[in-house]
């Protein structure tokens, strides 16, 4: 338009919309931005039998039915501010003055700046539809089921009988803003609004399940299928909406959903602990432990002798944690080679060694998502420790002949029967890597510390090895009992696995017993009991543990309880501290005890 004034340019884009108008082959019209009559063709003139003269202006609506007016100018009110596309229905009157329904559709037009300048519309007859949708509705109000009957951009057009008299709602209340709010629950309005959005742009049926707000002011939950009426064209005339009952049903799943919750729970608590037997105060402790960390991805230390269960603990935390459903990949250090340890854990590249004849993943990756258990990390080589430590703090690591990063959501539980704080002190064990293993150390306990818990123990294993060999042993002589609790069992658990398994493959009678020449029969050192253990055992053990403790002291000044005192600090009861000061030897105070022979 260079060369124009701003008046001469409009009257141009009038002339076009003019010329744009008369040729339409429809009933056309256009409107100035505020929704004052312009201009129309010779088609709608001649339907309503008004001269252009007698139609400009505002006092078009003179056409319009009475009771259509009101919503009418509600409609061009939102359509002049939303500037977009708009279609409603309306009645207008015909030159032999019946009124008959039309479909009504306008659209902007915009300027060379983007300004919206007039509105372009054409009416359509729809009174033959409508009044087969009257006789819809009488049909649909004799159905014992919700229908909602939808315009093609899902505004109300009819809700029948039973719809009404569930929700209370007339169609006006449906249509006014605010309706899903009201109407939905409140958990799913926004699920609901954003499906059912994109169920309409799709054009194809589609169903939702949400939460209806009943007359009553209870919720039920409703089966919502939409299903499109189209004409020869594909275009869509009308959504049908049918609302099926289906409360009951998610009930009795939600009942269903919570009864499986408890039992798995229950079952899940059975299983995490299937070798984990025993009621003793040390294991109560441990278990408590794990039901604590178990659901946080930090990583667990378990500190323990040979034999005691670590492997177990590590088990029952992975089956009570986020990733319970993923991998649990165990991996005993000290059981690969130094040389082949890097490639174990991070895999490996085609061609990185000799031998090494296509990519390898590694335990890391196949852990991806859930949990990797490293037992025995104590033996770890320095420079798989820097590895190890990259993947806790950074989330990545390298294939071995790689230099490209693999990123990896895994969690690491580590065990070792040995002292790291020592081996730290040697300089085998990097000090940064031990403290990003112990943020949650779990200390399972030698069997001589819970012999209490053997007979128990002995129990369950011989029910379990008998089922097995299929012998009925109803008895568990007592005598044998007190031989296995006097014993100080070295080997822990594992030991008397091993020694229940043998009994019972040689047992003939309904009663376990044990061959007294298996056992040495020497009472538990006392003094082992107190603190002083093998150096290579439980003395590892206490000597971290008791490093522990005089760090806390130290912090707290001596005090044991109150909120800033060393109990809990180390996140234990009071009592429990107490009794460890006390069977340890340590001084509240800064005195070391002994050190362990």
């Amino acid at each position: 338009m260079t060369g124009m004034s701003a008046s001469e340019g409009q009257g141009r884009a009038t002339l076009d919309s003019r010329a744009f108008i008369d040729a339409a082959p429809a009933l056309a019209w256009s409107a100035l931005p505020d929704g004052w009559l312009d201009f129309f063709n010779q088609r709608f003139g001649d339907y309503t039998g008004l001269s252009a003269d007698g139609l400009y202006g505002s006092r078009w609506k003179s056409a319009v039915h009475p009771d259509d007016v009101e919503p009418f100018d509600a409609w061009w009110q939102d359509l002049a501010q939303s500037g977009e596309n708009g279609t409603t229905e309306v009645r207008f009157r015909r030159f032999d003055g019946e009124y008959r329904w039309f479909q009504i559709s306008a659209a902007p037009v915009h300027d060379s700046q983007g300004n919206l300048v007039r509105w372009h519309g054409i009416n359509v007859d729809i009174d033959d539809r409508k009044c087969a949708e009257r006789d819809l509705r009488t049909i649909t109000d004799l159905i014992r089921q919700s229908i909602v009957v939808l315009a093609p951009d899902g505004t109300t057009i009819y809700a029948n009988r039973v719809a009404r008299d569930r929700t209370g709602l007339t169609v006006g209340d449906v249509n006014e803003k605010g309706f899903f709010a009201r109407a939905f629950h409140p958990d799913d309005v926004d699920r609901v609004r954003e499906e059912r959005r994109i169920g309409l742009l799709e054009g194809l049926p589609f169903e939702l399940e949400m939460r209806v707000l009943f007359k009553s002011g209870q919720y039920h939950w409703q089966l919502i299928q939409y299903d499109p009426l189209k004409d020869e064209r594909g275009q869509i005339l009308r959504w049908y909406v049918t609302g099926t009952d289906i409360d009951d049903q998610k009930r009795t799943e939600e009942r269903l959903r919570n009864e499986n919750l408890v039992l798995r729970e229950e079952i899940d608590r059975t299983s995490m602990f299937e070798e984990i037997v025993g009621s003793s105060k040390p294991m109560r402790l441990v278990v408590k432990q794990v039901e604590m960390v178990a659901p946080s991805d930090s990583a667990a230390l378990i500190l323990g002798e040979t034999g005691t269960g670590k492997e177990l603990v590590a088990r029952a935390l992975h089956r009570r944690s986020k990733r319970a459903n993923k991998a649990f990949v165990r991996i005993n250090c000290a059981a690969i080679p130094q040389s082949l340890i890097a490639s174990e854990l991070f895999g490996h590249e085609k061609g990185a060694f000799t031998g090494a004849l296509q990519r390898r993943l590694g335990r890391f990756e196949a852990a991806d998502g859930g949990t990797i258990f490293l037992d025995e990390i104590g033996e770890l080589p320095m420079e798989t420790q820097v590895a190890l430590l990259r993947v806790l703090q950074e989330r990545e690591f390298e294939r071995v002949g790689s230099n490209q990063s693999i990123k990896i959501d895994v969690r690491l539980i580590a065990a070792t029967n040995r002292n790291l704080q020592a081996a730290v002190n040697a300089g085998t064990f990097r000090q940064d890597l031990f403290y990003r293993l112990n943020v949650f150390p779990i200390a399972v306990p030698p069997l001589r510390e819970r012999s209490e818990d053997i007979p128990l123990l002995v129990e369950y294993f011989v029910g379990r090895y008998a089922k097995a060999a299929g012998k009925n042993i109803r008895h568990i002589g007592k005598h044998t009992l007190e031989q296995l609790q006097a014993y100080s069992w070295p080997g822990n658990i594992r030991e008397l696995q091993n020694v229940v398994e043998r009994a019972v493959i040689l047992t003939e009678s309904d009663t376990f017993v044990v061959d007294e020449s298996w056992l040495k029969l020497e009472p538990a050192d006392t003094d082992q009991a107190g603190g002083s253990l093998p150096v290579d055992g439980l003395a590892a053990l206490a000597e971290q543990e008791i490093e522990m403790i005089q760090a806390a002291l130290a912090e707290s000044h001596g005090r044991i309880a109150g909120p800033s005192g060393a109990a809990a600090k180390l996140g234990i009861p009071r009592q429990t501290l107490e009794s460890k000061i006390k069977r340890l030897g340590i001084d509240k105070y800064g005195q070391k005890p002994p050190t362990p022979k």
